[in-house]
């Protein structure tokens, strides 16, 4: 297998806290700009002639070209060019979502330039979430990543509550003002970037005589395959995420059939995204309470009831508060598996893994909604509910081997790191 020379930080590097808070300020102002201009896009293209089925094959078209592209830029990340390629894909984003903003306020724009920049922003943000993998572990100390990672999940969360109510807020004033705050939040991303003194280049791993591209971008799978953590990680946030997309397609399904307007819909969207945003800032307290091995496998098990009641009840504040429950005790155990990864991951591969990582999160929420969809036809719209809370119990029944949980041990993941350095 590929070894990085070593996992240790550079001499002449030192982790700022500065350069983690212009990380975090470039995360949270993509997030919240990808929000705004996200949550009217489908308002947009369907105010300019566009089918639903249209809108739907260009958001699934994009993610899946976001999926195939990430790990194709995670290697140049991982060599040496994680910052430029950072910096330059916020450059092309802004650009790109101040083109949509100028041909909005200009008039009618084709329909065909506003495809073109949209596809262009989605492969340019793919390329920045690709390069910016691995970037806390080279601005933050490792005793302080469990910490840095959920203040990074809570300004996400956070995007998800501010982001859409700023875009309507901006879509009502006019259409443009969404896209044009996007463009700006890419331009604080790319400043932000810019000005951090860190070096972000982790130190390069010998490259193997004889060794093809195709192979040392597979260095990130093979480590994935060959490690038992990154395999649990693997197969949590893949279920899990999977499982939070189906219960919230779901509960749509359910409050649409039983006639609750688009109110109640976002009331339970937005409840959703402030017990996130709890859950993230409560994750570190909470494992260094009752430690990983411990805290996993229990969120699991806690929520196998939670998507076991969603699938019975029928009131629309029960949904709500049920599906809080559910995003308030996700982020516990998510962000300390996402630690425990940066933790047990060599620099020069961090990348590489998160690429693998997040494809099969991604992909697995991406099926979710399809999924979900032909449960409520088929059977009843209590049945995504129902299989998700199956395969919750499965997971948990998984979580809980003492196999497992030794993985989750601070010293495992020390000799994790070790092993890949």
């Amino acid at each position: 297998m590929e070894r990085p020379a070593s996992t240790a930080r550079p001499s002449h590097q030192r982790a700022e806290p500065r350069d983690f808070r212009l990380l975090w300020w470039a995360n949270a102002a993509d997030g919240v700009g990808s929000q705004a201009s996200g949550t009217v896009l489908p308002l947009l293209l369907l105010g300019l002639g566009n089918s639903p089925q249209t809108v739907g094959l260009i958001a699934g078209a994009s993610t899946a070209l976001g999926l195939l592209l990430g790990p194709l830029v995670a290697l140049p990340a991982d060599r040496g060019a994680r910052k430029r390629v950072m910096v330059g894909s916020a450059a092309v984003s802004a650009l790109a979502m101040g083109c949509v903003a100028l041909a909005l306020a200009a008039g009618h724009p084709p329909l065909g330039l506003i495809l073109t920049a949209v596809l262009v922003e989605r492969l340019a943000t793919a390329c920045f979430e690709a390069a910016a993998r691995g970037t806390v572990a080279l601005v933050s100390p490792g005793p302080e990543q469990p910490r840095a990672i959920a203040r990074l999940a809570a300004a996400d969360q956070g995007a998800l509550i501010t982001g859409p109510a700023l875009g309507g807020l901006l879509y009502q004033a006019a259409r443009a003002l969404p896209f044009l705050a996007d463009a700006l939040s890419y331009l604080v991303s790319a400043l932000c970037v810019s000005a951090m003194r860190a070096d972000l280049r982790a130190a390069a791993a010998p490259r193997q005589r004889g060794a093809g591209l195709l192979r040392e971008g597979a260095a990130g799978l093979r480590l994935v395959r060959s490690a038992p953590l990154l395999r649990l990680v693997l197969v949590w946030g893949a279920t899990v995420n999977a499982v939070v997309v189906a219960l919230y397609y779901g509960a749509v399904f359910t409050l649409r059939r039983d006639g609750h307007a688009g109110a109640v819909l976002g009331a339970v969207l937005a409840l959703s995204g402030a017990a996130g945003l709890v859950g993230a800032l409560a994750a570190p307290r909470v494992a260094g309470r009752f430690g990983a091995p411990r805290v996993v496998p229990g969120v699991t098990w806690l929520l196998v009831p939670l998507a076991a009641a969603l699938a019975v009840v029928t009131s629309a504040w029960a949904y709500g508060l049920l599906f809080g429950l559910v995003c308030l005790l996700m982020p516990l155990a998510s962000v300390v598996l996402q630690a425990r990864a940066v933790q047990a991951t060599a620099p020069a591969l961090q990348a590489r893994t998160g690429a693998v990582l997040a494809t099969a999160t991604t992909g697995a929420a991406a099926l979710a909604p399809v999924l979900a969809g032909a449960l409520a036809d088929r059977v009843s719209a209590a049945a995504p509910a129902a299989v998700c809370g199956v395969l919750l119990a499965l997971l948990a029944a998984h979580s809980s081997r003492r196999p497992v949980r030794g993985v989750l041990a601070p010293e495992a993941a020390g000799r994790a790191a070790e092993v890949t350095g």
